[in-house]
């Protein structure tokens, strides 16, 4: 726990969770049956219009199940952005496949798109996107690439729940897609992330992974080696309560990233602002600082402050585990450097947003 007058992101649990809770509790339903995941599963994918979702115990082992169902295993190469959450990457090391990184655009953060087609190679067998921090990739581009190599298309919408692309929730564009709803992210489980897919044999395959490769209408008949990945029905309760207040949430985080953004107007503060014709969620509202060797002296500043700051994701082709790469990623690396995510979280009032802004524009550069 930390103690910080404005963390960083807190979940918002106003509505039914603690009624749905206390009803897996007094129907003893607490584990990976019950009805609450069926409903949860239901009412996402009416959410994100789409035809089939299935909810796991994280968002990092959604993207595992998701690369599991199109068969990606050693020898495969998966194109993935530098500049992303560990998660992305590491999911794609876990079927034996090798991640070959891209850079992002200036303007959104997002995967370039022609840095992709520089990597394709006759060993690449699926693209896998991450709409970063709720802005959307540029999904007509990146379907084009796909369709043109044949290649499979993944999106990690981790951090885009209620993030549109030309007003099309993302996680529908791809063959398949992945949710996550860690504590911070924009509707919570605790933890708990969705595959979801237009495409029944792939659901279906996610499905049968998921639940310990169990075969369908044999009891305790296993017909692949599957893994236990499962939701529980508690985590899916508090799902469907979150759910069910989504568009406030959202209403409310937009409203945030509108005060931010008129805030950092003619300052020295970039604000990572909406490109194109997308719908920004705004999982987390982010500036760049003017001089990568003053970010963590000005987020030290804050933190005397009472205001959490975090830092943006290291590019991914930096850590020990990944470094084999030859390529450069200059945008990547100067976006890491110098970036900074603020407050989010959508009980935030407009005297908070003040102080924090106010804050921040106080610190002499």
């Amino acid at each position: 726990m930390n103690n910080f007058l404005y963390p960083v992101y807190r979940p918002s649990l106003n509505g039914n969770e603690k009624k749905y809770v206390n009803e897996c509790l007094d129907s003893t339903w607490i584990s990976s049956k019950g009805k609450f995941i069926n409903q949860f599963e239901t009412e996402f994918s009416k959410f994100i219009n789409i035809d089939y979702a299935a909810s796991v115990c994280n968002g990092t082992v959604a993207l595992h199940l998701a690369l599991l169902a199109l068969d990606i295993s050693s020898g495969d190469e998966v194109i993935v952005p530098t500049l992303t959450y560990i998660a992305s990457v590491n999911a794609i090391s876990y079927t034996g496949a090798k991640p070959v990184f891209v850079d992002s655009l200036k303007n959104s953060w997002q995967i370039d798109p022609e840095d992709i087609k520089n990597k394709i190679t006759s060993k690449t067998k699926a693209i896998m996107v991450v709409h970063l921090y709720g802005h959307p990739c540029n999904m007509d581009e990146l379907s084009k690439i796909a369709k043109e190599h044949n290649l499979f298309l993944i999106e990690d919408c981790a951090e885009a729940i209620g993030s549109k692309y030309k007003n099309r929730h993302v996680g529908t564009f791809g063959d398949i897609s992945t949710f996550s709803f860690f504590g911070n992210k924009t509707i919570t489980t605790g933890e708990g992330g969705m595959v979801v897919s237009n495409n029944k044999k792939l659901y279906e395959k996610v499905v049968n992974l998921k639940g310990q490769g169990l075969a369908v209408n044999r009891e305790y008949w296993h017909d692949i080696i599957g893994y236990n990945y499962r939701m529980t029905n508690i985590q899916a309760a508090i799902g469907l309560a979150q759910l069910e207040n989504v568009n406030d949430i959202l209403l409310k985080k937009s409203e945030i990233a509108n005060f931010y953004q008129e805030s950092f107007k003619n300052t020295d503060y970039i604000f990572h602002e909406s490109i194109g014709d997308v719908s920004n969620s705004y999982w987390m509202c982010s500036v760049l600082v003017p001089d990568r060797n003053l970010r963590d002296v000005i987020r030290l500043e804050l933190k005397n402050l009472g205001i959490e700051t975090r830092p943006l994701f290291y590019p991914v082709h930096t850590m020990p585990m990944y470094l084999n790469s030859k390529d450069t990623f200059p945008i990547a690396i100067d976006l890491a450097s110098r970036g900074i995510n603020l407050p989010s979280y959508p009980d935030l009032s407009k005297k908070d947003l003040t102080y924090i802004v106010t804050s921040l524009l106080n610190i002499k550069l």
